[in-house]
C-alpha cells in the first residue's frame, strides 16, 4: 500500500516537472516580464493586482505558444542535442495531453485579457500566439523569413502590455514595439549562428546568408543592430522618457554594436555567443532605464 502510493507521488511529480517543461517558464516569464514593462511605463500609477495578472495572462498565452511549438515539431527535436531531452521527444507526455494543456493555458489567458483589460489586447496576443505557433514554426524549415515572421510576436509584449493598460494603439506602442523587433536579429541570428550545426540535422535554416556563417550573415546582423540605436531615442523624442535613458540606450546600443564588428572580423562561434549574451544584457537594462526615467 505504502509502495504503491510512493510510485504514485513519484508519477505525479515526474508530470508535473515535465508539463513545467513543457512550458518554457524561463522563456515565458521573459516574455511577460517585457508586457510588464510596457503597461507600467504606459501608466501614471501602478496597479500591482492588474500587473500580476497581466504576468499571469502573458505567460499563460506564452506557454500556450511553446506548446504549439513543440507539438508541430516533435519530430524535429528528436534530431537535435539540444531539444532531444524535451518532454514530448522522451514520451514523457503524449501530444494529446500537451494540447489539452496549451488549451487550458490558452482559455486562462484571454479569459485574463478580457475580462481584466479590454479586447483589443487579447486580440494582439492571440495574434502573436498564431503567428508564433502555425506561421513561424512551420517556416523554420524554409528559410530565413522565419526570423523576419518569428520577430513580430516576439515584439510584441510591451506592445501589448501598453494596450492592456491604455486600450489604444499609437506611436508610443510602435516605438516599444520597434526596439524589441530590431533587437530580435541579432539576439536570434547569433543562436542560428551557435546552434547551426544541431538546427541543420532538423533542416531548419535560420541564417539570412546562403552561406551560413559568413561575412553576409554578420553583416546583416550588424545593420539590424546599427537600427536599434535610432529607435532608442524615440522613446525620449516622444517625451515617453527623459534624456538619461535616451543616453543609456545609446551607449548599450553602440557596445552591443561593437561586438557584431568583432564577429564580422572574426566570424566565429565564440564572438557569436558574446552577441547572444550581449542581447541578453542590453534589452533588460534598457527597458529598466526606460522605466526609471518616466516622465
Amino acid at each position: 500500500m505504502q509502495q504503491t502510493k510512493s510510485l504514485g507521488i513519484s508519477s505525479f511529480a515526474l508530470k508535473s516537472k515535465a508539463y513545467f517543461e513543457l512550458l518554457k517558464f524561463r522563456l515565458s516569464a521573459f516574455v511577460a516580464l517585457s508586457g510588464m514593462y510596457g503597461y507600467s511605463l504606459a501608466v501614471s500609477r501602478i496597479d500591482w493586482l492588474k500587473l500580476g495578472l497581466l504576468f499571469v495572462a502573458s505567460l499563460a498565452m506564452t506557454g500556450a505558444a511553446n506548446i504549439i511549438n513543440q507539438i508541430i515539431e516533435k519530430d524535429y527535436d528528436k534530431l537535435m542535442k539540444r531539444t532531444a531531452g524535451r518532454p514530448l521527444p522522451t514520451e514523457r507526455l503524449s501530444v494529446q495531453e500537451a494540447a489539452v494543456f496549451a488549451f487550458g493555458l490558452f482559455v486562462i489567458a484571454c479569459y485574463l485579457f478580457i475580462v481584466f483589460f479590454n479586447l483589443r489586447a487579447c486580440a494582439l496576443s492571440v495574434l502573436s500566439l498564431l503567428l508564433y505557433g502555425f506561421v513561424y514554426t512551420p517556416l523554420k524549415r524554409v528559410g530565413p523569413i522565419a526570423v523576419f515572421v518569428g520577430a513580430l510576436p516576439g515584439a510584441f509584449p510591451p506592445m501589448i502590455g501598453w494596450v492592456a493598460a491604455t486600450n489604444h494603439y499609437g506611436l508610443e506602442p510602435g516605438i516599444l514595439f520597434a526596439i524589441q523587433f530590431f533587437w530580435q536579429f541579432p539576439h536570434f541570428w547569433a543562436i542560428a549562428w551557435v546552434a547551426d550545426t544541431d538546427y541543420k540535422k532538423a533542416g531548419y535554416k535560420l541564417l539570412p546568408s546562403v552561406g551560413g556563417k559568413d561575412l553576409s550573415t554578420a553583416l546583416q546582423i550588424m545593420i539590424c543592430t546599427l537600427c536599434l540605436l535610432p529607435v532608442g531615442w524615440l522613446p525620449y523624442e516622444l517625451g515617453m522618457t527623459g534624456i538619461n535613458s535616451a543616453l543609456v540606450a545609446t551607449v548599450c546600443g553602440i557596445l552591443f554594436l561593437a561586438q557584431t564588428f568583432y564577429l564580422m572580423r572574426k566570424r566565429t562561434d565564440k564572438a557569436a555567443l558574446q552577441i547572444m549574451f550581449g542581447s541578453f544584457l542590453y534589452l533588460p537594462i534598457v527597458q529598466i532605464a526606460f522605466l526609471l526615467d518616466k516622465l
